[in-house]
């Protein structure tokens, strides 16, 4: 194994000196808040080529990724961990490939830091510039998805920030392999590789701790479940940029195309079952559901996907089983579907109010008014016409990559690429001027 996929070891006794994890924590913390400033004031060219330099070590070490990765991907099949869940923990050639790939593309984006975002003279002289600038230090908590190490690791360094992170236990392996790969890359640019650090032991006293380090990290960004979420939203004594789940809809409208709802659905639901832009549930106009309801339902039916149905979803399909209050509401993140005739427009839009996460939602329509005051009403971070809310991603948009999809209000929205890394300053220039 070359030095770029060196990993570090796992067991806690080794990581943790004295098992002093608020200690080893406080110095991560350390190493990532003095590593930052020389990342922030760092060149755009020297930022791509770390970059770079990574995607390079990520190819040159895919045998000993997927060796690390098969590690870890046994003990989730053996822990009877789901068959979607062990997908999104699964790497293949082609997924790493896809991570290089993702570090190149960052590089190619132009560079966030600098930007000058607004700029004006006063009447006095003084000329005012808001000019964007790094956040800081960012915490990263998430899941299963190895993946995550790159795309996270490969954002936060473009965008001039130093992050720490912590993924799932049942990803430790990939996510060490992958993570020394950023590191080789930044080292080969000159950069500190602290810049991009991660929490070296499995120990679950270790996200308290990260948590706590408000003298040190400036965001905490978590990526998994409900449980993870709602934990850190309580314990974090740092701002918290996060979704609590994508319970995604897709809404067949009057005016939709049968074969065009048919495709977006089956690849809004099934493509993936578990990431967090599938789709968990599929709303159909009562005008439409005599000719639709039955050949939707059996697409998917037929594909595999199971469907629980309000009373009229039922009557399309006897294989189709009746739904809960509960189902309107659940993020399954498996080839499982909720299901419900909808009255009209405005019933959906209500329907997705009520019970949507505010994360992704799509209408399938010919009708261009229907379709704007859709876009328009619901609330969702992420809406969309005529396309599988599967495109609810960062590397989809252009962005390269994403950190996360924020569903709030503040700060940023949506897919959480470089330029949503990025704070800002003011730079106030004058010649002399006093206030008078």
């Amino acid at each position: 194994m070359s030095q770029a996929s060196k990993v570090v070891p796992l067991d806690a006794a080794k990581d943790v000196p004295g098992g002093d994890v608020e200690g080893l924590m406080d110095e991560i913390g350390r190493r990532a808040a003095a590593a930052q400033p020389v990342l922030a004031a760092a060149p755009a060219d020297r930022k791509d080529r770390a970059l770079r330099a990574a995607a390079a070590a990520l190819r040159s070490n895919t045998d000993a990724i997927l060796a690390e990765n098969a590690k870890d991907v046994a003990a989730a099949k053996e822990s009877g961990t789901a068959a979607a869940l062990v997908d999104r923990l699964t790497l293949t050639p082609e997924r790493i490939e896809a991570m290089a790939a993702g570090l190149e593309q960052i590089a190619e984006l132009p560079d966030p830091v600098g930007r000058v975002l607004a700029e004006w003279d006063r009447p006095n002289g003084l000329h005012i510039r808001r000019v964007a600038v790094p956040l800081g230090v960012i915490g990263i908590i998430y899941e299963s998805r190895p993946n995550v190490t790159a795309d996270a690791g490969g954002l936060c360094l473009k965008s001039g920030n130093a992050c720490i992170l912590r993924g799932g236990s049942d990803s430790l392996h990939s996510s060490a392999a992958i993570l020394d790969c950023l590191q080789a890359g930044l080292r080969e640019a000159g950069l500190p590789a602290e810049s991009v650090q991660r929490v070296p032991t499995a120990d679950r006293a270790a996200v308290g701790a990260l948590l706590r380090l408000d003298k040190w990290v400036d965001l905490i960004v978590p990526r998994g479940g409900k449980g993870l979420i709602a934990r850190v939203q309580a314990e974090s004594r740092i701002p918290v940029l996060a979704h609590l789940d994508g319970n995604c809809h897709v809404y067949v409208h009057e005016a939709a195309d049968l074969e065009m709802a048919k495709q977006i659905l089956l690849n809004a639901k099934l493509r993936r079952t578990g990431i967090c832009g599938a789709t968990e549930s599929l709303l159909i106009d009562a005008k439409v559901a005599d000719r639709m309801a039955g050949p939707l339902v059996a697409a998917l039916l037929d594909a595999g996907c199971a469907v629980r149905g309000d009373d009229a979803v039922q009557k399309a399909d006897p294989r189709v089983t009746p739904a809960s209050e509960e189902d309107w509401s659940t993020e399954y993140l498996d080839a499982i579907i909720s299901a419900k005739v909808v009255p009209d427009l405005d019933a959906a839009i209500a329907h997705i109010a009520r019970y949507g996460s505010h994360h992704t939602d799509a209408i399938v329509t010919g009708d261009a008014a229907a379709a704007a005051k859709f876009l328009n009403a619901v609330d969702s971070a992420i809406v969309m016409h005529n396309a599988s809310t599967q495109f609810a991603d960062g590397g989809q948009f252009g962005m390269g990559a994403e950190i996360g999809i924020a569903t709030g209000r503040l700060h940023a929205r949506g897919p959480v690429g470089v330029e949503q890394l990025t704070t800002f300053k003011y730079q106030v220039e004058g010649d002399g001027q006093t206030r008078p």
